[in-house]
């Protein structure tokens, strides 16, 4: 098992062009809870820093997008289905909680077919699935589209946000103030995708990358085989999570996005439009593509947004959650101002809710 001495002894053997402190940026929301929840990085020897990225789905949607689907939620005869994350994460004109309250049918769901089975049984009414998520969710969406395809369902749509993790990660090393040295890669989108859309992290950034586990055991393996390719000066993808990613990934469900999305340019909070990053439904299935059935974006004003919100920050890794001038004061779970303190996996999130463990020590909620 490594632990901290293991990691510290090999950390000790990092080439000194390294500079301190080595900076890894886990780029999954479960993996930053994880960290905050156990203490990992409590754990850490002085100058090894964990900073999260732009793995939060909910996090990372633009607050015009959000505004969007608010206006698109505000369509009378229109039902809403979405994940929970989303429902409390605040636009500029409230949140889909709120808009619920004031009579929009919006419905907060875990299984995500539920919308199709009301679609069919609600015909009078047009069924919207919010389609947020990364290449996991992704798959999720088209087997929907293909089976009301199948049933002939008329009054389903998704209206589509999903967002692919390696182009992001290219664009972050991308940066002339690049300073992240190591990746500890998702393992919900890498079971999808495998290995071979990182390649470029390794090959033309040399970064090392890999793709980690859950528990407390595989974050801390994962960190331990980043600093092992730093020592080794080399860069490489590993797979520490082999218990449920290969390199091929998931065919099936690889081959259903590719059926029903395209790759497209998208939207991310903190960081604009990044090439090929999104998936839009293809042209052949706008039937189902929300954005074509409904054209809720002319219906959109777009607004600048909070100021003092530092989440775009957040999600590039250059600012930690307690160096928000609202965090922990307007901004706590119960009063969110950002996406990040709304999502159960949210940076600032896990670092309310764990202090003591997530950050400095001294830091203690409000």
């Amino acid at each position: 098992m490594v632990n901290k001495a293991a990691i510290s002894q090999l950390a000790q053997k990092i080439p000194g062009k390294v500079s301190y402190p080595v900076r890894i940026m886990e780029v999954c929301g479960t993996h930053t809870m994880n960290i905050a929840r156990f203490g990992i990085k409590q754990l850490l020897p002085t100058g090894i820093k964990l900073v999260s990225g732009p793995g939060c789905p909910v996090c990372v949607t633009e607050e015009s997008d959000i505004d969007l689907i608010q206006e698109l939620a505000r369509i009378t005869g229109v039902t809403v289905f979405t994940f929970g994350d989303l429902y409390r994460v605040p636009g500029s004109g409230g949140s889909l909680e709120k808009l619920n309250g004031e009579g929009a049918d919006v419905r907060v769901t875990v299984f995500p077919l539920e919308a199709v089975y009301y679609a069919e049984q609600n015909q009078a009414r047009e069924v919207v699935f919010i389609g947020i998520g990364f290449e996991t969710t992704a798959p999720v969406a088209a087997v929907m589209i293909d089976l009301v395809r199948k049933k002939r369902i008329k009054n389903f749509s998704v209206l589509s946000f999903h967002k692919r993790i390696p182009p992001v990660l290219m664009e972050l090393v991308r940066e002339d103030n690049n300073y992240i040295d190591g990746f500890l890669l998702p393992g919900h989108v890498s079971t999808v995708i495998g290995t071979d859309d990182y390649q470029p992290l390794a090959k033309t950034w040399s970064k090392p990358g890999v793709i980690t586990g859950f528990e407390p055991v595989d974050i801390l393996e994962g960190i331990y085989a980043i600093l092992e390719q730093i020592s080794e000066k080399s860069c490489r993808i590993e797979i520490q999570y082999k218990r449920g990613v290969n390199k091929e990934g998931a065919p099936l469900a690889r081959e259903y996005i590719s059926k029903y999305f395209e790759v497209c340019d998208t939207s991310w909070r903190g960081l604009g439009v990044i090439s090929e990053s999104g998936l839009a439904i293809r042209k052949n299935f706008r039937d189902f593509d929300a954005f074509y059935r409904f054209n809720p974006g002319n219906r959109i004003i777009k607004r600048a947004p909070i100021a003092t919100c530092s989440c775009g920050e957040i999600l590039r890794g250059v600012k930690m959650p307690w160096e928000c001038l609202l965090f922990g004061s307007v901004c706590k779970p119960d009063n969110p101002v950002g996406p990040c303190m709304v999502s159960s996996e949210g940076s600032c999130a896990a670092s309310y809710n764990y202090p003591d463990r997530y950050q400095d020590p001294s830091i203690m909620k409000v």
